[in-house]
C-alpha cells in the first residue's frame, strides 16, 4: 500500500491561443470606463447609506451620483466608439468582402480583355455597380 506520487501541476499554464492586447487608445478607454464605473458605484452606496441615516450630505452626493452615472455611461460608449474607430483608421476589413472585391476587379479585368471595349461611363451603371444593356 504505497502512496504513488502525485504528478506535479504546474500552479500557472500559458494559453497558446490567448487573446490579442487590445489597441493603446482602446485600452486607455477602456480603463476611463472601470475606474469611473468604480466610481460611480461608489457614490451610489455612500449616496444610499446617508439616505438610510438621515445625513444632511445624502442631498449632495445623490446628486453627484447622478452625474457620475450620465458620466461613467458616456465613458463606457467611449471605449465602443473607440474601438471602432481604431478599426476603420488601421484596416481592419472583414475576409470574406474584400476577396469578393478582388475576384470583381479578375472578372471586369478578363472582361474588358475580350471584348476590348472601353467600359460604360458611372451614368449607365445601376446602382448595384451592375452595367446596364442597352436592352434594358
Amino acid at each position: 500500500m504505497g502512496h504513488e506520487p502525485r504528478p506535479v501541476r504546474q500552479l500557472w499554464v500559458d494559453d497558446e491561443k490567448g487573446l490579442r492586447r487590445m489597441p493603446d487608445p482602446v485600452r486607455r478607454a477602456a480603463v476611463r470606463a472601470v475606474l469611473l464605473t468604480s466610481v460611480t458605484l461608489i457614490l451610489g452606496m455612500v449616496a444610499f447609506f446617508c439616505s438610510v441615516t438621515g445625513s444632511w450630505i445624502a442631498f449632495p452626493v445623490t446628486v453627484a451620483a447622478v452625474a457620475s452615472t450620465v458620466v461613467a455611461t458616456w465613458s463606457v460608449l467611449d471605449v465602443w466608439i473607440t474601438r471602432q474607430v481604431w478599426r476603420q483608421r488601421h484596416g481592419v476589413v472583414s475576409e470574406p468582402s474584400s476577396a469578393e472585391r478582388g475576384l470583381r476587379r479578375e472578372r471586369r479585368r478578363e472582361e474588358r480583355g475580350r471584348s476590348g471595349t472601353k467600359a460604360r461611363t458611372e451614368k449607365e451603371r445601376a446602382p448595384e455597380g451592375r452595367v446596364l444593356t442597352d436592352a434594358a
